[in-house]
């Protein structure tokens, strides 16, 4: 049983690494690909907020189709997807077809990102989905400890088309994983009729579930505030303070190192103390930390070390947020477990990719900017903490009709 769970959070964990994989892989080459594709660092921003805003819209449509199919076919739709898409990157012959390429790469992402988390909730619910949630991590710590740093290799000395035929290779080493050892776990008894309108009642229930809304809420601030880091770190750390791909990405690993590694103690913490107590610490820190990193760039310091440890900070708290907030939104709604990763997935890359997006539109030449963005962002997740903790119990699991 224990080998199970382990072979299968291997799976789970490098099934969501490949919409990681195409983040932090593709983040070292901005600069190189606004060189080669003639035009400017913030327009190939766009290319990744065309990225994020398919994996919000994606993760709606892959959910509800999950509950109603089983969870493999939309797996391997997905991945077909992200297989074609990066082959049109790799040869991507401006700016505005990569912007597009990425946009469908990103569609194909969302069946990963999502569907895994309804494949944990249909066998576990509690500290054991956060057990089996924190060991995919782990082996989802593949992605952002390593693929900056390849990234970054692959830029500095061949080419960033590179990037996207790793990614291709990744897909295809994917697909045959989830084929060989991640079974069905929604058998057809228990699907859900795939009905248009019951579609939208159900995400409109939701929505206005307290229970469900406000951990939702946190989650989406604190991934907001993780996207703007990825966003933003390759002009804060590579243009303005003219550190080499190589050595940006052995940074960007060490954040990963950072949340990931404290995501392993989510399960023992949260039998000690509980979610809310447990993510109100956290959200505390986060905020700190990001009023402190914002007040250092609006001081004009040009001191490297301490931006870097406020980031560090905040990725460690981050790490006792992500994961146990969208937990505690999915917990209660097991009969619509897909439907509810959807539209949960789906409301976090809306918060992330609209933040994004406003950052680049007030992009300046300056971290500005950014600063602005992950302060506002962290104290969204202490003020949705804040909405979670005044939440009646008695709403919990319960759907209003």
């Amino acid at each position: 049983m224990t080998d199970s769970i382990y072979r299968r959070a291997v799976v789970l964990g490098l099934l969501i690494a490949v919409g990681a994989f195409a983040i932090d892989m593709y983040v070292p080459g901005f600069a190189a690909i606004a060189q080669d594709l003639h035009t400017d660092p913030g327009t190939v921003q766009l290319s990744m907020t065309s990225f994020f805003a398919a994996l919000a819209f994606g993760q709606i449509v892959y959910g509800p189709v999950s509950d109603a199919m089983g969870r493999r076919r939309p797996i391997f739709a997905g991945l077909g997807l992200f297989l074609v898409a990066s082959a049109a990157a790799a040869f991507a012959p401006s700016i505005g077809t990569l912007i597009a390429a990425r946009f469908v790469q990103g569609l194909g992402a969302a069946a990963t990102a999502v569907v895994p988390m309804a494949v944990i909730r249909d066998q576990h619910t509690g500290p054991e989905a956060a057990r089996l949630l924190s060991l995919a991590m782990a082996s989802l710590s593949v992605s952002p400890i390593l693929a900056p740093v390849f990234g970054g290799l692959l830029v500095q000395y061949t080419s960033w088309r590179l990037i996207f035929v790793v990614l291709i290779a990744i897909g295809v080493a994917v697909v045959a994983m989830v084929a060989r050892f991640l079974p069905e776990t929604l058998p057809p008894e228990r699907r859900a009729a795939f009905r248009f309108v019951g579609i939208l009642l159900t995400y409109r229930r939701l929505l206005v579930t307290r229970r469900f809304l406000a951990p939702i809420l946190i989650a989406s601030f604190a991934q907001a505030v993780l996207f703007v880091f990825i966003s933003g770190a390759p002009f804060l750390f590579v243009s303005l303070h003219q550190l080499p791909p190589t050595v940006f990405g052995l940074l960007f690993a060490a954040h990963a190192i950072c949340i990931i590694g404290a995501s392993q103690f989510n399960a023992p913490l949260l039998r000690r103390f509980g979610t809310q107590k447990l993510i109100g610490a956290a959200a505390v820190v986060v905020s700190l930390a990001a009023l402190t990193f914002a007040a250092m760039i609006f001081s004009g310091s040009t001191a490297l070390w301490p931006l870097i440890a406020c980031t560090l900070a905040i990725f460690l708290s981050l790490s006792q947020i992500l994961a146990p907030a969208f937990l505690a939104a999915m917990e209660p709604f097991g009969s619509v477990a897909g439907a509810a990763a959807a539209i949960g997935a789906g409301m976090e890359f809306t918060c992330s990719s609209v933040t994004t997006l406003v950052m680049g539109l007030f992009a300046d030449g300056t971290a500005r900017p950014m600063a602005v963005a992950i302060a506002l962002t962290a104290c969204g997740t202490f003020a949705g903490w804040v909405y979670f903790i005044r939440t009646p119990e008695r709403a919990a699991g319960t759907l209003p009709a």
